[in-house]
């Protein structure tokens, strides 16, 4: 493409050639069965006009694509940890891309959907999403990772099409606390202003991005919503999703003016979201809108029939009418900003990978909050002892896979020697390891309850090598059968 087009011009050129959708579903293969689910909706008058699948085996997604032909098919990736300086020099990398190019060529995606977040950083691993630094440094770093992806995505487009398919950066969720400089909406300005990418505004996202930045300020959820709305690039809005909140499973009591919710796809809608996004679909900038799906992985198959048909009822003619509207061609109503060169430092004058180093250490309980970066917590340390305390021991212990089921005769065992299995938590995160395969949380849990084993308790090593070889050899027959028989990792 043209270098001398602005960002506003690439962006616009790019998100012609996606279609509108309309009102859809944000799918997993599995979780609830996809199959099962498009059965009950036959018998509804009203079915979701597009699906977006989340990452699977070649297989499974060819099944999907052969069952449903005349269904437009999204894609939600996985496993590109765009947030990380070292991201352009991982020996994963070319791998990971082709293998999405390939998930997207099956599916006939128009792009390719990414949280803007990891679950590795610094050579620490984690079992579900933690958002970026929101940094200015940081931001730059993401801008230049999407541009290599969609400079990947380009090379493998299809033939006649002028471009690949379109990345969409998804903004992540926070899960108690939020660490950085800059607000949130004002990194995804930053980000915009560098790369010609679309944006996924999640509504459950925003929910937690005000719980836990602003619920305790004066400003009412609504005021922080418009203010929010009004600095987030929401030109650049393509794709937004809506799901449930709810309180996680490990932490049984809250005494705030505000539940703990966190994103929760399983979870019933809450109307809070609603309203959200009444708001959100009323906005005068939404001028690039091509889809709006209700995330509902891991949710029963009949209540996502019903909530669907709410979603018809309350949204459904003011979706149907955005898609309609035409992209304006005027420059985007906000305040244009500089765009420097590319540095090497964060806001407080730090190395961007040793801070997310820092980043994983405090989060796991290593290290106190300390620096510019990490003010707010500072101020307010409750959020990130909650996500040390209750929520991290319960992601190790049982996401992806219950430790205590995966390796009962172990487990029994270690109890009977008096090692405990919370002694596994701060253990998994005594030293970085190299990131030097594809993230698979499931045989990295594997992996290390071995390692733990031969440290810990070594006169049970065999015990633990015996239960870990059942495991994964159970586990690459459930991929080669696309039916996981554990619980998927997401």
């Amino acid at each position: 493409m043209d270098d001398r087009l602005s960002m506003r011009e690439q962006f616009q050129r790019r998100v012609a050639a996606v279609p509108p959708l309309g009102l859809g579903l944000s799918v997993d293969v599995y979780s609830p069965d996809l199959f099962d689910l498009m059965t009950r909706f036959q018998s509804q008058v009203s079915q979701p006009a597009y699906l977006e699948i989340f990452s699977a085996t070649g297989t499974a997604l060819r099944a999907v694509r052969q069952s449903l032909p005349g269904m437009p098919l999204a894609y939600h990736g996985e496993g590109l940890w765009i947030t990380q300086p070292d991201f352009s020099t991982s020996p994963c990398l070319d791998e990971a891309l082709a293998g999405v190019a390939s998930q997207m060529n099956i599916l006939t995606s128009p792009w390719l959907n990414h949280e803007c977040a990891t679950k590795q950083m610094g050579g620490y691993s984690f079992g579900t999403y933690l958002p970026p630094l929101y940094t200015r440094e940081s931001a730059e770093i993401v801008a230049a990772n999407v541009d290599l992806v969609q400079e990947r995505l380009d090379h493998h487009r299809r033939p006649n099409d002028e471009f690949g398919p379109l990345f969409l950066l998804e903004m992540p969720p926070l899960t108690y606390f939020m660490v950085g400089t800059i607000s949130v909406p004002r990194y995804f300005r930053l980000v915009t202003e560098r790369t010609p990418c679309g944006l996924v505004l999640d509504i459950g996202h925003l929910w937690t991005v005000y719980r836990y930045s602003a619920a305790k300020r004066p400003a009412s959820l609504e005021k922080f919503i418009d203010h929010f709305l009004d600095e987030f690039p929401m030109e650049r809005v393509v794709e937004i999703h809506i799901a449930g909140l709810a309180m996680h499973e490990a932490d049984t009591s809250w005494q705030e003016a505000h539940p703990p919710w966190i994103d929760a796809h399983a979870a019933p809608i809450p109307s809070v979201s609603w309203r959200i996004l009444d708001r959100v679909l009323s906005h005068p900038r939404l001028w690039n809108l091509r889809g709006v799906a209700l995330e509902v992985d891991t949710k029963p198959a009949q209540l996502i029939v019903e909530e669907f048909g709410q979603a018809l009822t309350r949204i459904g003619p003011t979706v149907a009418h955005l898609m309609k509207i035409q992209t304006p061609t005027r420059e985007a109503v906000c305040d244009p900003l500089e765009v420097p060169g590319r540095t090497h430092a964060s806001d407080d004058g730090s190395d961007l990978e040793a801070d997310y180093v820092r980043y994983a250490q405090i989060a796991s309980g290593q290290h106190p909050p300390a620096g510019p970066q990490w003010q707010a917590v500072i101020d307010d340390p409750s959020g990130l002892v909650r996500y040390t305390h209750v929520y991290l021991p319960h992601e190790i212990l049982h996401w992806g896979g219950k430790i205590a089921d995966m390796f009962p005769e172990t487990c029994e065992r270690l109890a009977e020697q008096g090692v405990s299995l919370h002694e596994f938590v701060p253990w998994w995160f005594h030293k970085s390891r190299p990131a030097d395969r594809p993230y698979d949380f499931f045989l990295l849990k594997i992996d290390r309850l071995v390692e733990f084993v031969a440290e810990r308790a070594p006169m049970l090593l065999d015990h633990a090598r015996g239960e870990a070889e059942k495991l994964r050899a159970a586990y690459q027959e459930a991929c080669a059968g696309d039916r996981v028989l554990v619980e998927p990792c997401q």
